[in-house]
């Protein structure tokens, strides 16, 4: 392992070249051009669609985040829904969107300081538990406060974004990924790249290094359940209507899991275009299979992750010198 570790080297200088960037630029190019296609009829339902698949990459970005770090969290659909939560009561309140969607986010990712500073004992399996038992806790909370605060079991209506400009939205949804790929691109190209590789090959060899190991994975927690928010924002600005058992959902948490995995963990391509393809995947499937798709979209990515288990990005690289993005 490199000994270019936080407070023992000067910075790392990475070596950033145009053909490492190029597939994320050209994604970016291809998703922005996208809303201005010549959909005719069909407009509204491709950007719907459009509009979840970069909602999807958010998610499994963030998740990947978190993963690099070492931490398998199932609390995602947690702060997906606090993210949601928060955003319709501060609007609820008389905050206006642009100030509601940061100050949710942002209050999710101090929640998550606080889990984190209980659970970053635990590892593995135990902290998996210890952040899914979280969800629940947080479902149960929001649930049962008085429906006059948050709708209770009955759910929350939520103003659209943008008064419910289709285009409008889909373009904030591709600015916000935009953030979120810039996010994971300075954690990658930076010091912190090492410390979080460090503390998930053993945390133990990481403090030896001199990694601050709890710090370290408290900034992955935070920088992780910050983005999540940020998507269940989204979430709740789109669909107009949100109700805790569906917001924190447990597929939540899986979806940016499995999607992290397909794509190809640790990179920032990676889950981009696992949320891409799979989100195509699962229209077209439920288009061709309307009766039993989710079985066949199940297998079809259980099959995937068996047979690539570096995800799509580590198919690519088998071909290839050097790291990729």
């Amino acid at each position: 392992m490199s000994a270019a570790l936080p407070g023992r080297a000067t910075r790392l200088r990475p070596d950033i070249t145009v053909p490492k960037l190029l597939p994320l630029i050209v994604f970016f190019v291809l998703a922005l051009a996208f809303p201005f296609l010549p959909f005719g009829d069909r407009r509204e339902f491709l950007l719907q669609i459009g509009y979840f698949t970069l909602v999807a990459g958010i998610l499994a970005l963030s998740w990947d985040i978190l993963a690099r770090s070492g931490q398998v969290s199932l609390a995602h659909a947690a702060f997906y829904g606090l993210g949601a939560y928060g955003y319709a009561l501060l609007l609820k309140a008389g905050v206006p969107w642009p100030a509601a969607l940061p100050l949710a986010a942002l209050a999710s990712g101090g929640i998550s300081l606080l889990l984190g500073a209980v659970t970053m004992r635990l590892n593995g399996m135990y902290f998996a538990i210890a952040t899914l038992a979280f969800t629940e806790v947080v479902r149960t909370v929001i649930q049962n406060l008085p429906e006059s605060v948050a709708g209770g079991a009955n759910g929350l209506l939520v103003p659209a974004l943008l008064g419910g400009n289709s285009r409008g939205q889909y373009l904030l949804a591709l600015a916000l990924l935009g953030l979120t790929v810039a996010v994971s691109l300075a954690v990658r190209l930076t010091r912190l790249h090492h410390a979080f590789s460090a503390i998930r090959q053993g945390e133990e060899t990481a403090r030896v290094l001199g990694v601050s190991v709890v710090r370290y994975k408290l900034l992955a927690f935070f920088l992780s359940s910050t983005l999540a928010a940020v998507g269940g924002v989204l979430y709740a600005g789109k669909t107009f209507f949100i109700n805790p058992l569906e917001t924190f959902s447990l597929a939540n948490s899986i979806a940016p899991l499995t999607t992290s995995i397909f794509g190809g963990l640790y990179t920032t391509l990676g889950p981009v275009l696992g949320a891409t393809l799979l989100r195509v995947a699962e229209e077209l499937l439920h288009g061709a299979v309307k009766n039993g798709y989710l079985v066949v979209y199940g297998l079809v990515l259980m099959l995937s992750i068996l047979w690539l288990p570096r995800g799509i990005v580590g198919l690519w690289r088998r071909g290839r010198s050097g790291g990729d993005l």
